[in-house]
C-alpha cells in the first residue's frame, strides 16, 4: 500500500514538470504513462491526476487523455501550485507577484487585526514578536522561519476577515521561498526584527493606523531584500 509520502513525491514531480514547462500546455498523458514513469499503481496515479485536475493544471478528455492546461487556467493562489513554481524558479516573477499581493493585503489585514483581534490573539502576537527577535539575534534561522510564519498567519486570522484568512497558506509558501533564497546562514536584519515588534505592539494596543504603516514598511523591507538577491520580474519596475 503506497505511503502518503510516496503520493506526495509523485504529485510534486508531476506538478513541477507542469509548472516548469517540461510538460507543455496541450501535451497529453495517460494514466499508464504516469504509472510506468513513477512506478506506482493505477489507484495512486489516478489520485494524483485528480488532485492536478482540482488545481486546474490538467484536464481529462475522452479519447485524448490527461491534457496539460495553459498557465492562465491554473489555480494561481493554490499553495501547492505556488510551492512548485517557487521551487522551479526561485528568483522568477512568481515571488515578485506574490510580494505585490502581500503589499496589497497584509497592511490592511494588520489594521483590521488592530481593530478586531481577540485579547488572546494580541497577546500571542507579542509573544511571537519577542520569539522572532530572540531567534534572529541568536541566528536560529529555522526557528525564526517557523515563528515568522506563525506571526503572519495569525495576523491574517486576527483580521477576522475570512478572505484574508484563506491566504495564510499562500503567505507561508512565500516566506519559505524567501528563506530558501537566503540559505541556512540567512540572519534577519535588525530592521526586520524592529518592524515585527512595531506591528505586534500596534495591533496589541489597537492602533490600526500604526499597524498598517508598520506592516507596509515590513513588506517593503522584504521587497528590498529580494531585489538584492537577484529577483527577476515584477518588482524590478
Amino acid at each position: 500500500m503506497p505511503t502518503p509520502a510516496r503520493r506526495t513525491d509523485v504529485l510534486d514531480a508531476l506538478g513541477r514538470e507542469i509548472v516548469s514547462g517540461r510538460l507543455r500546455p496541450g501535451q497529453a498523458l495517460t494514466l499508464e504513462e504516469v504509472q510506468v514513469r513513477h512506478g506506482v499503481s493505477c489507484t495512486l496515479a489516478r489520485d494524483c491526476v485528480r488532485t492536478l485536475e482540482s488545481l486546474h493544471l490538467v484536464e481529462s478528455r475522452r479519447r485524448v487523455g490527461i491534457v496539460v492546461l495553459p498557465r492562465r487556467d491554473w489555480s494561481a493562489l493554490a499553495p501547492e501550485v505556488i510551492r512548485w513554481q517557487l521551487q522551479e524558479d526561485p528568483q522568477g516573477p512568481k515571488i515578485g507577484g506574490l510580494t505585490e499581493l502581500r503589499a496589497a493585503v497584509e497592511p490592511v489585514a494588520a489594521a483590521a487585526a488592530a481593530r478586531r483581534a481577540t485579547e488572546e490573539q494580541r497577546t500571542r502576537l507579542l509573544e511571537l514578536a519577542a520569539s522572532i527577535r530572540a531567534c534572529g539575534q541568536e541566528g536560529s534561522v529555522a526557528s525564526y522561519l517557523d515563528e515568522d510564519i506563525a506571526f503572519h498567519r495569525l495576523i491574517l486570522q486576527a483580521s477576522q476577515n475570512d478572505v484574508f484568512a484563506v491566504l495564510a497558506g499562500v503567505i507561508s509558501e512565500v516566506l519559505v521561498a524567501r528563506a530558501r533564497m537566503g540559505g541556512d546562514s540567512d540572519v534577519p536584519r535588525s530592521e526586520a526584527l524592529n518592524l515585527h515588534d512595531r506591528v505586534a505592539h500596534a495591533i496589541a494596543s489597537g492602533d490600526a493606523e500604526g499597524a498598517e504603516e508598520a506592516m507596509r514598511a515590513l513588506v517593503a523591507e522584504v521587497r528590498r531584500l529580494l531585489l538584492e538577491r537577484g529577483l527577476r520580474g515584477y518588482l524590478e519596475a
